[in-house]
């Protein structure tokens, strides 16, 4: 198609790259909060086009390749995620990605992230935000079942919302458990000791089975079950599975939660639907929050970022 002289569109000739530094100099889980608040009611209330994300196995290096789109008002984009768990050995991240972002009314590319931070940091600030609608008010016992990236990002993010006056830490390498439990005043002990009498539970182990068991749940306690992802992988026991369970997306927990899968377990409700008042909270007894994690929450931290930048300029 031919252009009158000078009339030729004036595309950028280069599409800006935000690096994980950069991402970490604008993004903080006091904004990030509220909007993963936004986002999943978003979802749950039909302004989001996003399918199950598609993970292939790149079996011959033992590891997985996410590919995450979505569409979200006046942006849409992908998150490219790879999750390789034997990099620890080698001095590399577990999980590793991109995301790219572009204009939804024109598709003209906006930006490309570095992908790990924005994983790590929005999959807290969800957890975050679950926790701040479902937690006793008065939570103040806090149970971290891990002790890697997503052990530290959780208890940032958790102090926004809860104050927590004792936490306990469990993994499977103790060393670890007391390092952690060093940097953030915490106390390492054994699964169950962490777990009983505790309000709030996290589980960010990268397991397969069960690691946390319902008769050691306190009644009202709230478990964010956030480090088991795979129709056949569990973090969560049946009797774990038997309270109110919440989800960020049904589609996918009937795809890739083999806790929901394995259990039987029935969904109450999104945790967007429950954010939009669409659908009253749950009853008094154990909520278990299932997180899998949703491209609409990469898409939207990562327009914080952007946004952030320009604001700044």
């Amino acid at each position: 198609m031919s252009h009158p002289p000078g009339s030729e569109p004036q595309l950028d000739p280069q599409v800006p790259y935000f690096s994980e530094a950069a991402v970490r100099e604008v993004l903080h889980y006091e904004d990030l909060v509220p909007a993963m608040e936004r986002a999943l009611i978003d979802f749950s209330t039909g302004k989001v086009l996003q399918p199950v994300r598609s993970i292939l196995p790149v079996s011959q290096y033992h590891g997985f390749f996410g590919i995450m789109p979505a569409v979200y008002g006046d942006i849409m984009g992908a998150k490219l995620v790879t999750l390789f768990p034997e990099n620890g050995s080698i001095g590399l991240p577990t999980h590793q990605g991109i995301i790219v972002l572009l204009r939804a009314t024109s598709g003209e590319p906006l930006a490309v992230l570095d992908g790990r931070l924005i994983t790590e940091m929005r999959t807290a600030a969800v957890t975050a935000a679950a926790t701040k609608l479902l937690a006793d008010p008065n939570a103040s016992v806090l149970a971290i079942l891990g002790s890697g990236v997503q052990a530290r990002a959780h208890w940032k993010a958790l102090q926004l919302v809860r104050q927590f006056r004792e936490v306990r830490i469990w993994s499977r390498n103790p060393g670890n458990a007391q390092t952690l439990a060093e940097e953030i005043g915490g106390t390492a002990m054994s699964r169950e000791d962490a777990v009983r009498g505790a309000d709030v539970v996290v589980t960010v182990a990268n397991v397969s089975d069960p690691i946390l068991f319902g008769r050691w749940l306190k009644p009202g306690a709230l478990v964010n079950a956030v480090g088991a992802v795979g129709a056949t992988k569990r973090e969560l026991d049946d009797a774990a599975m038997q309270g109110s369970v919440v989800v960020d997306s049904r589609e996918a927990a009937l795809v890739e939660s083999g806790d929901v899968l394995l259990s039987g377990a029935n969904i109450y409700a999104e945790l967007g639907e429950l954010l939009a008042g669409t659908k009253p909270r749950p009853a008094a007894g154990t909520t278990v929050f299932k997180s899998l994690g949703l491209a609409v929450e990469d898409l939207a931290a990562a327009k914080l970022v952007i946004d952030s930048t320009k604001s700044e300029r």
